[in-house]
């Protein structure tokens, strides 16, 4: 079964909806306008609950089928774009200046919104389809948000399946990985707080620079002096401010950055030892080092069977040469994981012809890959929820 008919007879209007969202990027949390077009759009369907505000910008639609049974299937796109300044050259580029969909959330929403007309059109499943469309995935808190307003009380689901679009050259290849297939992540944020000086004299101070700078290497050694070398975890310091005037020495520095794991001991561990690196650092200079640690992803975990279901309707759509169940796992993140940690379900990949890597101000979804996202969801409602009189 290829790209279904009546999803790839609405590829124009898809297409039409997606340059619109792309050419109006909001990030996360602020996805008004986006929100207001998903809401619409499902009412023009002729959802039967279609429901606003959720996390702020959350849209939640509600869909039931012609048969009667109570099995309940979530499907989850999400909405934001990043702070990133477009320079893809596209007609239907960013008009927002500073903002831009560089990782295809404008795609996501655009598929989700394929499967919601088609599904709406033929109601060919036994029980209720319901449609996430989230707000904020990237690092705010997004899933966690809907999740604490009651998403999954509200809304319940047996089952909830996501796909993202993979910028690899390799059009329409699904691919899955079973288990632990994303990396869960923590920020850090670490203050030094020293003693300013005139930079002729810098015996006069305690600097947080230096300080600052030590750290950065100190903090490197806990994956390689500290961590099993058969287990993985990525700590990346990212950010490093200090100093305003070419002849003083900083009396405040700061540091940021991220930590991506795939185990509870081994991100315990590291921040552990962040603290404890800090800890004798401040007594070694006698400074003040404040460390702020904060998780912000869980471990996304395909769950087993499911993961075999989600390539099933995969292979419905690409067909089974394209397909792979043995995908890496990945050290990036993603918010999905904690509607995961409530609800079995499974999260895969679906390629397209750009090259360009997500987050990258040049990324280009290929638009000819929103048909058939949009063909995939609709498997798995009509796969999960099979109604016995269906062709």
């Amino acid at each position: 079964m290829p790209v279904l008919p009546e999803i790839n007879a609405a590829a124009p209007q898809l297409e039409t909806i997606f340059r619109d969202l792309h050419a109006n990027p909001e990030i996360g949390f602020e996805e008004s306008r986006t929100a207001g077009i998903v809401a619409a759009k499902l009412r023009d369907f002729g959802f039967d609950e279609v429901h606003e505000g959720i996390a702020k910008t959350g849209v939640v639609g509600i869909l039931r089928g012609r048969g009667q049974g109570n099995r309940r299937i979530g499907l989850r796109a999400d909405m934001d774009a990043l702070p990133i300044t477009e320079t893809s050259g596209l007609d239907y580029a960013s008009q927002t200046p500073g903002k831009m969909h560089a990782c295809g959330h404008d795609g996501h929403t655009t598929m989700l919104l394929g499967a919601a007309q088609y599904l709406a059109g033929s109601r060919n499943f036994d029980g209720t389809a319901v449609f996430i469309f989230q707000p904020a995935e990237e690092g705010l808190g997004g899933a966690r948000g809907m999740i604490a307003e009651g998403l999954f009380q509200r809304f319940p689901v047996d089952e909830v399946y996501d796909m993202h679009n993979a910028p690899t050259g390799q059009v329409n290849r699904a691919t899955i990985c079973r288990g632990a297939a994303m990396a869960g992540a923590s920020f850090f944020d670490i203050s030094v707080k020293g003693r300013g000086s005139h930079a002729a004299m810098p015996h006069q101070s305690r600097d947080a620079l230096v300080i600052a700078s030590s750290l950065v290497g100190q903090l490197q050694t806990i994956i390689s002096r500290n961590l099993p070398p058969l287990d993985t975890c990525v700590l990346s310091v990212t950010q490093i401010h200090a100093g305003s005037a070419y002849n003083v020495v900083p009396q405040t520095a700061s540091l940021a950055g991220t930590i991506r794991y795939f185990k509870p001991e081994v991100i315990a561990m590291v921040e552990t030892r962040i603290k404890e690196l800090c800890a004798g650092l401040a007594q070694a200079y006698g400074v003040e080092i404040e460390v702020d640690l904060r998780n912000v992803f869980d471990v996304l975990m395909n769950d087993d069977d499911l993961a075999t279901e989600w390539i099933g309707a995969a292979s419905d759509v690409v067909g089974a040469d394209l397909i792979s169940d043995d995908d890496e796992p990945a050290t990036g993140s993603e918010d999905f994981a904690d509607m995961l940690q409530v609800v079995p379900g499974a999260y895969g990949r679906i390629g397209h012809s750009g090259t360009m890597p997500l987050h990258n101000p040049g990324f280009v979804l290929d638009p000819a890959v929103l048909p058939v996202g949009a063909s995939i969801y609709a498997r798995i409602i009509e796969r999960r929820l099979p109604l016995e009189d269906a062709a």
